[in-house]
């Protein structure tokens, strides 16, 4: 299983690496179109309203054995206050937040080569219930790849999008991007069909976009916690395997010395 998981993990940290600069890219883009004068009130997943229900969209595991990975994102469930609403991806969220009583509004299975269309329908999903207000925010809890050893669990509110320089802010510290190189350009920009179409249509996809990085995140994140967990498990294998042999060879000894103690004793009396 280590090793399943080492040859797994490498590719899911090669594709959640690599999809960072495009989501970065787009992120910097749709915040540009909206500086060139877009009000940003006018756009549904912009405005504010009274919050009566948080939807919070959870990004766990199908497997255990993966170290201490899910339980924090189940604590971070806990930490949810108020009426939630919860979408889960992974059968471990599922279960967790249906044995818990919390309401569930779906579940979505997404495999290891997360294909964009499995993410997308579960984007889909939350965005139509924020529509409807069935729910009145969308958040989402995953665990960010950090390193290998390191994974840290985050509860990140995507909707509404009433400050977009802090969330895109958030979106660079959360990539590790600390210094962004900005390239004024004075040129005027035709849009096609217009600004109005492409600015409705960007904050939907790049809620998408976001989202579809951040479980590749979570993937390898859950491939680097399983090959560590089974790495672990397997040294202390090897070390209960010594120890237990170390044990076993001593009683051996100590049975053997007795029974020539005895025999020496025997054929000295004689």
């Amino acid at each position: 299983m280590q090793l399943v998981a080492a040859s797994k993990m490498k590719r899911a940290q090669d594709k959640a690496l690599a999809s960072r600069p495009y989501s970065l890219l787009l992120a910097e883009i749709f915040g540009s179109l909206l500086k060139e004068g877009q009000d940003q009130g006018k756009h549904p997943l912009m405005e504010q309203r009274p919050v009566a229900r948080r939807g919070v969209l959870v990004i766990a595991t199908d497997k255990g054995l993966c170290g201490a990975l899910n339980g924090n994102i189940f604590k971070k469930i806990m930490e949810v206050e108020g009426d939630a609403a919860f979408v889960c991806i992974g059968r471990k969220a599922t279960q967790f937040v249906s044995r818990t009583g919390r309401q569930l509004l779906a579940d979505f299975t997404v495999s290891d080569k997360i294909n964009f269309n499995e993410v997308r329908m579960a984007v889909e999903f939350m965005l139509k219930a924020y529509k409807n207000q069935e729910i009145d925010t969308l958040e989402v809890i995953f665990t960010r790849f950090v390193n290998t050893l390191h994974q840290e669990p985050i509860c990140e509110q995507l909707l509404p999008l009433t400050s977009f320089d802090e969330t895109l802010k958030s979106f660079r510290e959360r990539l590790n991007v600390k210094e962004v190189q900005t390239i004024e350009d004075s040129r005027e920009i035709l849009f096609e069909p217009s600004v109005q179409a492409v600015a409705a249509e960007l904050p939907k996809l790049f809620i998408k976009q976001e989202i579809y990085q951040m479980l590749m995140e979570a993937k390898a994140s859950e491939h680097s916690a399983r090959m560590v967990a089974m790495k672990s498990a397997t040294d202390n294998a090897s070390s209960l395997v010594s120890s237990l042999t170390l044990q076993y060879n001593k009683a051996r000894q100590a049975a053997i010395t007795q029974e020539i103690l005895e025999i020496a004793a025997s054929t000295s009396s004689n």
